[in-house]
């Protein structure tokens, strides 16, 4: 059985959908951010990065969001999670992953930890600033992408598109949210839909009431 050390709403929340929507058995443990347990000794024993997600896969130990939803892709081939080996929509979809996560994400906590990159506190607002806008740039971006199509990659549901949600959740409150853009807004409508969502988010106490 599998345990994915999560926290509601985080960066596990990809790997809890993956895990949900391949209808395998796992567990939850909670490490709570609001005590720093991401930092405890006992968690840092399994991952040095000292941050959530970690997935226990027997003696199998594996840390980064992104790296436990493509192991979880290559072990459940038969789910169709990503495309096959030598097709076009692979190298689209390690594309896409790399860009979620390297590029979206990795903008994100920069707007949402500001204090992190500068040693003049005075200036953290500015940075949020000025992230927030390169990030809906980012959006506009994927908008475009996902004009006349029904998922990021090919015709079926991969861990793009549960990748893509989570990061577009995280940013709900922009002044143009990811809801507010047409194809991007719809797309996200439709994966808010899908029963491991439905189930991910009632676990983790997510109101998906913004997606109805």
């Amino acid at each position: 059985m599998y345990r994915l050390y999560y926290y509601p709403g985080n960066a596990s929340f990809a790997p809890h959908l993956m895990l949900q929507e391949l209808e395998v058995e796992f567990e939850l443990s909670l490490v709570d951010r609001k005590t720093d347990a991401q930092k405890s000794a006992d968690y840092l024993a399994l991952n040095p990065a000292g941050r959530i997600p970690t997935l226990i896969d027997g003696d199998l130990v594996l840390f980064e969001s992104a790296a436990i939803c493509m192991y979880l892709c290559e072990k459940y081939p038969g789910a169709g999670l990503m495309p096959d080996v030598g097709t076009p929509e692979r190298a689209k979809f390690f594309q896409w992953m790399m860009y979620l996560t390297n590029t979206l994400q990795a903008e994100l906590m920069v707007y949402f930890y500001p204090e992190k990159h500068t040693i003049d506190p005075s200036g953290a607002p500015f940075i949020k600033s000025a992230q927030e806008k390169r990030i809906t740039e980012i959006f506009e971006l994927l908008d475009t992408e996902l004009a006349g199509k029904r998922y990021l990659v090919g015709d079926q549901l991969t861990a793009c598109d549960y990748y893509l949600f989570m990061p577009a959740m995280w940013a709900r409150g922009f002044k143009k949210p990811p809801l507010s853009f047409p194809n991007l807004g719809a797309y996200l409508r439709k994966i808010a839909l899908r029963d491991a969502v439905k189930q991910v988010c009632k676990s983790e106490d997510i109101d998906l009431s913004s997606y109805a």
